[in-house]
């Protein structure tokens, strides 16, 4: 297997470089024309509805706890791990680009979650399925079948393989050892009984906890960077004027940091900004379609808010974090370099505090990942192909601490990008569904408020 490493690195560089980069940006910013600016014009009311929406309608779960087992699935090691490595690579420039990809990819994950109400159907045991197979065949027709069957294989196999299993529980037992000295044994246990404990419950059960540990670890991670920017208000200006200026010239080197073009600049952060907060890669609308909502553009504005908190919030406390500190121009890669940021500030705390943070939000990722698994599961083999599927995945998570194949890893990279790749034609051929759909529930909007108005 390790004399594919060099192949397979090849294919994931290509995979993960210029051509699907432009596919996923390129298509957010399609979206974002025919759409008039929307995510710029509805954020406010898209943050609204994460609280307010009605939950009336069909679905299996509310609009909240969809947007949560959503968010469960993209939080994850890549807002402390992936920043680190964009800015590490690109320099303090790479955050601008994740700004970028995250601005136009909210009118990406906006389309998703509309296309995945609009075309869910239900499974056999009466529960809402849906996501990019469900619009790739209702939406596009059935002789796009093979391209839904696509989409599923692809994400069974990163929920097995990649982002699912294998890197979150090696982050869990790797941070929990160093900073706690916790056997990795112990907590490759305790972990693997929780997550057979969630998992055997379903949607009902992992929705249950995302909706309590999301806003929590969320609230915890920003509460303990925003004291972290606080105690270095003064360089914030100085700070932000550095992301801005490197992003249009480049960083040169300094310390332990090698220097970096525009382009490195660019690729990193548009490519680890897509990575964190999946937009365009097909798997959050799997989650938005199981949610109470009538209007499919509604559930679309709940989506979008995911890669608002996901990368403009989170990952941007972790840039700022890395820059503010100066960290960035150091030795430390990684974990250990968002560790050393926090670290200057809290000491010993900030080291215990970001694993505990890098912890829950692997382990949500988990969560998030096998339910996604699951549904491509049913739709290729219907309920019946479930309790295998939860049983070999929970297998996997028990083995996870113990396996370190990087084969493997770049493989679950590869098809990661191959998952994008029918979702994003889906967007594109469909985008025309997403214009009148969104035409219509702001006609309603607007109705309703005029009424309201008449009455009063």
């Amino acid at each position: 297997m390790e004399s594919f490493i060099p192949v397979l690195n090849a294919i994931d560089s290509f995979m993960w470089g210029p051509p699907l980069i432009t596919l996923l940006v390129g298509t957010g910013i399609f979206l974002t024309i025919r759409l008039r600016l929307l995510q710029v014009f509805r954020l406010p009311k898209a943050l609204g509805l994460i609280f307010k929406a009605k939950d009336h309608g069909e679905g299996d779960v509310s609009s909240f706890k969809a947007l949560c087992v959503a968010l469960a699935a993209t939080v994850g090691t890549g807002n402390i791990v992936g920043v680190a490595t964009a800015v590490k690579v690109g320099g303090p420039g790479a955050i601008f680009w994740m700004w970028m990809a995250a601005f136009f990819g909210m009118a990406t994950k906006y389309a998703e979650g509309l296309l995945a109400v609009k075309y869910r159907s239900t499974d056999e045991k009466g529960e809402i399925a849906g996501g990019p197979m469900f619009y790739i065949k209702n939406g596009m027709g059935e002789k796009y079948k093979p391209l839904a069957t696509f989409f599923a294989v692809a994400t069974i196999l990163v929920a097995y393989l990649g982002i699912g299993t294998f890197p979150q529980v090696n982050a869990i037992v790797d941070s929990v050892n160093i900073s706690f000295g916790v056997p990795k044994v112990a907590t490759d246990i305790v972990l693997t009984l929780l997550i057979a404990a969630i998992t055997l419950g379903g949607l009902q059960s992992i929705a249950k906890v995302a909706s309590k540990v999301i806003p929590f670890m969320a609230v915890m991670y920003i509460a303990i960077s925003l004291g972290l920017i606080l105690m270095h208000l003064d360089a914030v200006p100085a700070a932000i004027s550095l992301i801005l200026e490197s992003a249009f010239t480049g960083t040169a080197a300094a310390g332990g940091f090698a220097g970096s073009t525009i382009m490195m600049a660019m690729q990193n952060g548009i490519a680890r900004g897509v990575f964190s907060n999946e937009s365009g890669l097909g798997s959050a609308p799997i989650a938005a379609a199981a949610a109470k909502t009538k209007h499919p553009a509604e559930q679309g504005l709940i989506s979008m808010t995911g890669t608002f908190i996901d990368t403009i919030i989170i990952c941007t406390m972790t840039g700022l974090a890395l820059v503010l500190t100066g960290v960035w121009q150091g030795d430390a890669a990684g974990a250990a370099m968002t560790s050393a940021a926090f670290a200057s500030v809290y000491g010993f705390l900030g080291s215990q505090l970001l694993t505990i943070a890098l912890a829950l939000f692997a382990f949500t990722t988990i969560l998030g990942w096998n339910y996604y698994g699951e549904r491509a599961c049913i739709y290729l083999m219907g309920t019946k192909g479930v309790l295998p599927y939860r049983v070999i995945f929970i297998v996997l998570i028990a083995s996870g601490a113990f396996l370190k194949l990087e084969a493997i890893w770049i493989l679950a990279d590869i098809v990661n990008g191959l998952m994008a790749i029918p979702n994003l034609i889906a967007l594109i051929a469909l985008s025309g569904v997403v214009v009148a759909e969104t035409k219509s529930y702001l006609a309603e909007e607007e109705a309703a408020k005029d009424a309201k108005e008449a009455l009063n």
